[in-house]
């Protein structure tokens, strides 16, 4: 099979809350299971919690790698196995400051620069997933401008619409070729997450004359919950589960789109 090395995927959302993190967390053990050589990055540079989720331990984080104690490639982690090359499924993780505020503060610049060296990890790996802070500050949007492809993770909720809409308008202003996905989640079923694709997109179009496509839904299901509680994987948790297919769908949607851009 033939991919794009490299190719980075910024998953981000206008607010909190609206489970981004388990998404990015989702699609790398789902592109890892695809085979595919996965890396999960965790540039939420606020508030990190990637490693709480997957229960990991890293030796070294982001906060290492800004203070210039180590380099970038020097943070990696392995996760889901351990070992990328052990066990598919695994995919490796570069972690932020879990529970610290301290990163929060860094400059556009600094984020230029942690999007560099993070381009030049990714020739390692044919996918790399970046899971982003919520809201549409410089420093964010500098990394989001990074990657090949945006995946804006949206709920129901009125104010994860309005935040998720001018993460999107932030985006497109910074640079208007810009095209981010859209991912509803805790959608109530298949149907409802269209539904809410729908009226995000009409937003999209009546006032950015942008029309966002649809990476798909996924399904509210206390697999989710249950697997953050436990500091595992979803894949590993409950493989099964309603949310574990639709981000596999998710995952095979988003390749195929790739390999159209690519062809």
């Amino acid at each position: 099979m033939n991919r794009p090395l490299g190719r980075m995927i910024a998953v981000a959302s206008g607010k909190g809350g609206v489970g981004k993190t388990v998404v990015a967390a989702g699609l790398a053990q789902a592109f890892a299971r695809r085979g595919e050589r996965v890396l999960l990055f965790d540039g939420d540079l606020g508030m990190a919690n990637v490693d709480v989720q997957l229960g990991l331990t890293p030796a070294a984080d982001l906060g290492a790698v800004i203070a210039g104690r180590t380099p970038l490639d020097g943070a990696i982690s392995p996760a889901m196995g351990g070992s990328i090359r052990a066990s598919r499924g695994g995919f490796d993780v570069i972690a932020g400051r879990s529970g610290s505020g301290a990163l929060a503060g860094v400059s556009a610049e600094q984020a230029g620069r942690l999007a560099t060296a993070l381009s030049a990890v990714s020739l390692s790996y044919d996918r790399v997933l970046m899971d982003l802070a919520a809201g549409a500050g410089p420093s964010l949007l500098r990394m989001a401008a990074a990657a090949d492809d945006v995946l804006a993770v949206v709920t129901s909720e009125p104010t994860a619409m309005t935040d998720a809409y001018a993460f999107v308008k932030m985006l497109r202003m910074r640079d208007e070729g810009a095209a981010p996905m859209v991912a509803v989640n805790l959608a109530e079923s298949r149907a409802h997450g269209e539904r809410v694709h729908e009226g995000f997109a009409k937003t999209c179009r009546s006032f950015l004359d942008f029309d966002p496509a649809f990476a798909g839904p996924i399904r509210r299901d206390p697999a989710v919950p249950a697997s953050v509680r436990r500091q595992q994987g979803l894949f590993e948790h409950a493989p099964d589960c309603k949310a574990a297919a639709d981000i596999t769908a998710m995952a095979a949607a988003l390749a195929g789109a790739t390999a159209v851009r690519a062809a």
